[in-house]
C-alpha cells in the first residue's frame, strides 16, 4: 500500500533540450511555437480544401482528412505541455499527466501507422482493380476501416496505460524528453518492469512490422501493375497518384527508425529526445507540404479555398 501511495504522490521531471541552458529556451519556445501552429494550420487547410471541394469526396482523401486529423491531434499531445513547462520554466508534470500523455501519443502515433496502411491498401486497389475500385472501396468499408484503426488503436493504449499504472515510482524521476516516453517512464519504475517489456515488445512486433509488411507488399503489386502498363505516360500518372503516400511512409518510417537506432546505438537520452522530435513534430508538420506541393487536386481545392477565404474578407469588413 506504501508503493501505492509513492505512485500517486510521484512527479516527473521533463528535462527537454536544455536544462543546462536556460538562455536558449525564448528561442525553443518560439521554435516549437512557430511548428505546432504550422501544423496546426497545415492539416486544418488540408481538411478544409478536402470538405469544400466535392471532387475530393473520394476515398484517398477520406482517409488523408483522417490523417491530417491525427496529426493535429499527435503534435497537440507533446509541444503544448511543453510550451507550457518553458513559459513557466517549470518542468513539473504529474503522475496523471505523464500517465494520460503515455495514452494519447500511443493512440495517435498507432494511428498514423494504421492510417498509413490504409491509405496503402487504398492505392493498392485503386491502381491494381482499378475497375472494382469505387465497388471495393465503398462507403460502408472505408468507415469500417477507419473504425478498425481507431479499435485497435484505443485498446493498445489502453493496455500500455493500465500497466504502467500499476508500477510504483518510489522518487521524483527524471526524463531526458520532451514528453513522457512510454519506455523511459517504465524504466524508471521501482517495481517489477517485465511484464511491462514483454508487452511493449510483443506490440512494436505486431504493430509496427505488421503494417509496414502490408505497406510493402502493395507497393510491391502496384510496382507490377505499373510495369505492366505499356505507356510511359499511363505509368507517370498511375506512379504519381502514389508518390506523396509513398513520401510520407518513408519520412515516418525513417524517422522512426532513426529514433530506435539511436536509443540502441548511443547512451546518450538527448541524441534520443533530438530523434523523437523528428516523428512526434516534424513529421506531422512536413505532410500537408508534401500532400500540397505534389498533389495537383489538393493544390487545386487549397487555391478555391484561400481564394473565397479572400474574396469575404473585404465584404465582411466595416466600410
Amino acid at each position: 500500500m506504501e508503493q501505492g501511495n509513492d505512485t500517486q504522490l510521484s512527479e516527473f521531471f521533463l528535462l527537454g533540450f536544455s536544462e543546462n541552458q536556460p538562455q536558449i529556451q525564448p528561442l525553443i519556445f518560439g521554435l516549437f511555437l512557430s511548428m505546432y501552429l504550422v501544423t496546426v494550420f497545415g492539416n486544418l487547410l488540408i481538411i478544409m480544401a478536402i470538405i469544400v471541394d466535392s471532387h475530393l469526396h473520394t476515398p484517398m482523401y477520406f482517409f488523408l482528412s483522417n490523417l491530417s486529423f491525427v496529426d493535429i491531434c499527435f503534435t497537440s499531445t507533446t509541444v503544448p505541455q511543453m510550451l507550457v513547462n518553458v513559459q513557466t520554466q517549470s518542468k513539473v508534470i504529474t503522475h496523471a499527466g505523464c500517465i494520460t500523455q503515455v495514452y494519447f501519443l500511443l493512440l495517435f502515433s498507432g494511428l498514423d501507422i494504421f492510417l498509413l496502411t490504409v491509405m496503402a491498401y487504398d492505392r493498392y486497389v485503386a491502381i491494381c482493380h482499378p475497375l472494382h475500385y469505387m465497388i471495393i472501396m465503398n462507403t460502408r468499408r472505408c468507415a469500417l476501416l477507419i473504425l478498425a484503426c481507431w479499435i485497435i488503436g484505443v485498446l493498445n493504449s489502453l493496455l500500455h496505460s493500465f500497466l504502467a499504472l500499476q508500477l510504483s515510482f518510489c522518487t521524483n524521476l527524471e526524463i531526458p524528453h520532451f514528453f513522457c516516453e512510454l519506455n523511459q517512464v517504465v524504466h524508471h519504475a521501482c517495481s517489477d518492469v517485465f511484464l511491462n517489456d514483454m508487452v511493449i515488445y510483443i506490440a512494436a512486433m505486431l504493430l509496427a512490422v505488421g503494417p509496414l509488411s502490408g505497406i510493402l507488399y502493395s507497393y510491391s503489386r502496384i510496382v507490377s501493375s505499373i510495369r505492366a502498363i505499356s505507356s510511359v505516360q499511363g505509368k507517370y500518372k498511375a506512379f504519381s497518384t502514389c508518390a506523396s503516400h509513398l513520401s510520407v511512409v518513408s519520412l515516418f518510417y525513417c524517422t522512426l527508425l532513426g529514433v530506435y537506432l539511436s536509443s540502441a546505438v548511443t547512451q546518450n537520452p538527448h541524441a534520443t529526445a533530438m530523434a523523437s522530435l523528428m516523428y512526434t513534430v516534424v513529421t506531422p508538420m512536413l505532410n500537408p507540404f508534401i500532400y500540397s506541393l505534389r498533389n495537383k487536386d489538393i493544390k487545386k481545392a487549397l487555391k478555391i479555398l484561400l481564394g473565397s477565404i479572400t474574396r469575404r474578407g473585404p465584404i465582411d469588413s466595416p466600410s
